[in-house]
């Protein structure tokens, strides 16, 4: 799986103009499955986010953990992130999961993180959603499970 995190002191996903998604502080994650992920894959990567120390401790090092924060994470499923941009100038996206697995795959790693204690709100898989966020830092990080 792949994904983007984001720390945020906002952001929210709307639908169709209608608000389905906020939260206030914590992470806004983009999140795409690939070819070969399971939901083995999909729970270490909750695992590994909800301890990513990407947070400020009182003494303003960056120190802290979503969960140890009490923040909450907006889970955005995000197909284009297996984008294939090595041949002409239309990105491909066959490198990414087959759309009823990769539904799958995204409810699994969204519910992980519940599990993990994180309040977790949601997109709309498959729907066109408008993303709004406040960029903390800005931190952002890029995480791949295939890559060491």
């Amino acid at each position: 799986m792949r994904a983007v995190l984001q720390r945020v002191s906002e952001a929210s996903v709307t639908v169709e103009g209608e608000v389905i998604g906020d939260i206030g502080p914590g992470l806004l994650i983009l999140v795409c499955a690939m070819p070969g992920d399971d939901e083995a894959v999909a729970e270490r990567l909750a695992a590994k986010i909800s301890k990513l120390r990407l947070f400020k401790d009182d003494a303003g090092k960056i120190n802290l953990s979503l969960a140890q924060t009490g923040g909450a994470a907006l889970v955005v499923s995000q197909f284009t992130l297996a984008a294939d941009t090595s041949r002409g100038n239309r990105p491909g996206f066959s490198g990414a999961a087959k759309p009823e697995e990769a539904r799958a795959l995204y409810r699994h790693f969204a519910e992980g993180l519940r599990g993990l204690g994180v309040p977790v709100e949601t997109g709309r898989f498959g729907a066109d959603m408008a993303v709004a966020l406040v960029n903390d830092g800005p931190v952002t990080l890029w995480l791949d499970t295939n890559q060491p």
